[in-house]
């Protein structure tokens, strides 16, 4: 005998708009956010709504991983946001989360958060690291793996599958591996892959003709304005955020607030012009972002201007 459940959420409250958005980009990841998610999400009690939902989701996604009751989890939040954590089980008992077998189809999402380092083992036996500030979907399925980078930073040591190619995506760009380890680094201004060992197959902008090979110690830096440019690394120069702390020599100031953004709430912002091609040589401790934003005036001619809602602007000293 089956017993059916219904509940009934307000659809008009921003909840349940949330969990309506999340369903439809969960059901297709490969497809690219709208327009009309963008405008909906574009008002903070809309994006706190969405991002709260991400989070829950990724916790419950967890506690499925790890074989742990789900519902018990969801009683423990049901008093922080009762539509949420009702939506968020409705969805988690739906058949495309499934941990099991390497080959068998797998879909998990990752909500920003504010620092720290994740650790995903993924059921295909690949592992990847998540850095702050980052946001990505994961899409495994019965030929192909793909994750995608909305934002951030991820380390991806790949499991050898010939049959199944791993792909992950930036935006257009595109990366491709079948048995190695790779650092990706999506910011405002660059797209960033660096090869601990093996290979992957970089296009910056899906052009399968225009592919870069790179290999151990490579790394290609796609300037969203001024095209790619590749350089040879010390491997420990790879996925160094995992330690904690990150060196840069002799760096764009581009390049390097890219990555600073990636540990603080608010993004710094660059003026425009030639600032952002300085070279810069510093250290950053990634639990303290802003003792570099506080030395860099000592370090290059630039000044910080701290705007009305608390971000941090870059401009020339003159």
């Amino acid at each position: 005998m089956s017993r059916v459940i219904d509940i009934t959420l307000d659809g008009n409250s921003i909840d349940a708009q949330a969990a309506s958005w999340f369903a439809r980009h969960r059901d297709a990841p490969e497809q690219p956010l709208d327009k009309a998610f963008e405008a909906w999400r574009a008002t903070p009690e809309h994006a706190k709504a969405y991002a709260e939902f991400e989070a829950l989701w990724a916790d419950l996604a967890q506690l499925r991983q790890l074989n742990q009751p789900v519902l018990p989890a969801v009683r423990r939040k049901s008093l922080w946001r009762p539509a949420l954590t009702i939506a968020a089980a409705l969805l988690f008992a739906l058949p495309s989360v499934n941990v099991g077998a390497p080959n068998t189809p797998y879909r998990h999402q990752v909500a920003a958060h504010a620092q720290g380092t994740r650790i995903l083992k993924l059921p295909d036996g690949s592992t990847l690291y998540i850095n702050a500030n980052t946001r990505l979907r994961i899409n495994f399925r019965a030929q192909q793996r793909d994750i995608y980078l909305d934002q951030g930073q991820l380390y991806l040591e790949v499991a050898v599958d010939q049959e199944r190619p791993l792909w992950v995506h930036a935006g257009n760009a595109r990366v491709r591996a079948l048995g190695s380890a790779f650092d990706v680094r999506r910011g405002q201004r660059q797209l960033v892959v660096s090869v601990a060992h093996g290979q992957v197959a970089f296009e910056p902008e899906g052009d399968p003709s225009s592919a870069i090979l790179l290999e151990s110690r490579q790394r290609a830096i796609f300037d969203y304005t001024k095209g790619t440019q590749q350089q040879l690394l010390g491997s420990e120069e790879i996925a160094e955020w995992r330690s904690g702390h990150l060196t840069f020599r002799n760096r764009e100031l581009a390049s390097l607030v890219d990555e600073l953004n990636l540990y603080r709430s608010k993004p710094v912002q660059l003026a425009d012009g030639p600032l952002a091609h300085l070279k810069v040589s510093a250290s950053l401790d990634v639990s303290d972002p802003d003792a570099l934003l506080t030395a860099l005036p000592a370090l290059i001619p630039v000044k910080t201007v701290t705007l009305e809602d608390g971000q941090v602007r870059l401009e020339s000293r003159k």
